[in-house]
């Protein structure tokens, strides 16, 4: 039992041993990625124009919407006009045949709308994940450059949440945070007025367009 405990105790010993050893030859410094994409004025001039691009999508989606519904008023109008026992028959067929007619027509435009809602919101949403991907892979490029010659030997994203939906990094010093450097560096050649995020005050929409529609 004895022998069993000195075992023990040895293992241990060269366990503390070798993550103190472990920690002595690491050099890690921390990054905040998610502070970094939202500061670097490429994220800032990406985000206008799609935003741009959302407000043109919604002008055209508003004239589509103004139109159909003017179908639709045509419709009741017509199915009206159908059922009005006080026109003779052949001017209620007239108005049966025009209401079925416009009725096709009004379908088409539901149709129209709801395809014109997918695609529009398929090429922004298209956009915005090629767009994080290639300004992250930039970023950790500089990162990596910053890392290399500094000498360390990991860097730890600040921003990053585990599985639990708590921070991966507890705690720091901040000694070794490279953020503020490289966000610098990254905006170093920013042109005028690109780093404005004035018109960025309105949240980002969940989804691309509105959900407003003719009736059913």
């Amino acid at each position: 039992m004895k022998k069993l405990m000195q075992i023990g105790l040895l293992s241990a010993g060269l366990a503390g041993f070798g993550l103190a050893g472990w920690g002595a030859e690491q050099k890690i410094a921390t990054f905040n990625l998610t502070k970094a994409f939202n500061s670097y004025y490429k994220t800032i001039q990406s985000t206008v124009a799609i935003r741009q691009e959302v407000a043109e999508a919604k002008k055209e989606e508003a004239q589509m919407i103004e139109s159909a519904r003017k179908h639709e008023e045509e419709l009741h109008q017509l199915t009206y006009q159908a059922n009005d026992q006080a026109v003779s028959d052949e001017q209620r067929e007239k108005s049966k045949k025009a209401a079925t007619d416009k009725s096709a027509e009004f379908d088409i435009d539901k149709q129209s709308l709801s395809e014109f809602r997918q695609r529009a919101d398929l090429k922004v949403r298209t956009k915005l994940e090629q767009r994080r991907t290639d300004i992250v892979k930039e970023i950790q490029g500089v990162v990596e450059a910053h890392a290399k010659a500094a000498g360390y030997s990991m860097v730890l994203d600040s921003s990053g949440e585990s599985g639990n939906l708590v921070p991966v990094l507890l705690w720091s010093n901040g000694k070794d945070d490279m953020t503020d450097s490289i966000i610098k560096e990254l905006n170093a050649a920013a042109p005028p007025g690109s780093l404005d995020t004035n018109a960025l005050a309105a949240p980002t929409p969940t989804n691309l367009l509105n959900t407003a529609s003719p009736s059913k």
